[in-house]
C-alpha cells in the first residue's frame, strides 16, 4: 500500500516562516511542497473549473509519484446536488485528466443540509466516467448505513474518512484505495499512532492511502503530516 499524506492545499501565505521560508514566492511554493508530500488536496476546482495551463503546470512542477486529489464541483455537488449533471462531471474529468498518472481521487464533498438517498447515489456513481476514482465525502449522519455503503462499495467509490469536532465518519473501508479527512487541530502523537495503525489495518485491502490534514494558519497540518508519516514507517 503506497500512503500519500499531505494537507489540503499548499499555497498559503500564512505558512511563509512556519513551513515555507519567509520570502518565498507563491509560484515556487508548488515545487517547495511537492519535495515534501507526495500529493495534495486541491480546492481549487470546487470553485473554478482549471484551465489546461494550469493543469500542465500542476504536472510540470511536481515529481513523477506526485498525485493531486481534486475537490469536485459545487456545480455537481451543491447546486445540482448529484441529480442530472451528467455533463459537468464529463467536463471536468476532460479538464483535468491531462493530470495523467498524477491524478489521484476526485472528492465529491456534500453539503452539510444534503440528507441521504441512496437510490440517487447508486445512479451517479455508475454514470461516473471510466477510470474516475471517486471518494465521498456526507457531512449528514443520515448517509452513515449499511446500503449507502453497500452502493459505494459496488462502484468501487471510497467513503471518505473524515473526522471533525462535529462530525466523525464510521472507519470503513468501500473502495481498493481510502481517503480520509482528519479535519480537527488538536491531535496528540497517541491519536496520531491511531490513525497510523488504523491505516496498517487495511494493508491488502487498499492500493494506496490518502491523507489530507485541514489548512490552518498556525501550519499545524504539515506538522501532523509528518508525524503520520513517520509513524507509518
Amino acid at each position: 500500500m503506497k500512503p500519500y499524506i499531505a494537507t489540503s492545499g499548499f499555497q498559503y501565505p500564512e505558512w511563509k516562516g512556519k513551513f515555507y521560508p519567509e520570502k518565498m514566492a507563491p509560484a515556487k511554493m508548488l515545487a517547495f511542497y511537492a519535495a515534501e508530500f507526495r500529493s495534495t488536496e486541491v480546492n481549487y476546482t470546487f470553485r473554478s473549473m482549471p484551465s489546461a495551463k494550469t493543469i500542465g503546470r500542476w504536472r510540470d512542477e511536481t515529481p513523477e509519484d506526485f498525485r493531486f486529489s481534486l475537490k469536485a464541483p459545487q456545480r455537481v455537488t451543491h447546486f445540482a446536488k448529484l441529480r442530472g449533471c451528467g455533463d459537468t462531471v464529463n467536463e471536468f474529468h476532460d479538464a483535468v485528466k491531462g493530470l495523467g498518472g498524477k491524478l489521484g481521487p476526485v472528492l465529491f464533498q456534500l453539503p452539510e443540509t444534503f440528507k441521504a438517498d441512496a437510490v440517487l447515489l447508486g445512479e451517479f456513481v455508475r454514470a461516473l466516467p471510466k477510470g474516475l476514482r471517486a471518494a465521498f465525502e456526507f457531512r449528514h449522519e443520515s448517509w452513515f448505513t449499511d446500503g449507502v455503503f453497500d452502493t459505494l462499495a459496488e462502484a468501487n467509490a471510497a467513503l471518505c474518512i473524515a473526522e471533525s469536532e462535529d462530525l466523525a465518519t464510521p472507519r470503513i473501508a468501500t473502495a481498493d484505495f481510502g481517503y480520509l479527512r482528519p479535519r480537527r487541530l488538536d491531535y496528540r502523537e497517541g491519536d496520531i499512532r491511531d490513525q497510523a495503525r488504523f491505516i496498517r489495518e487495511q494493508d491488502g485491502k487498499w492500493s494506496d492511502a490518502f491523507v489530507y490534514y485541514k489548512h490552518e494558519e498556525t501550519a499545524a497540518g504539515p506538522g501532523f503530516a509528518k508525524a503520520l508519516k513517520q509513524s507509518l514507517e
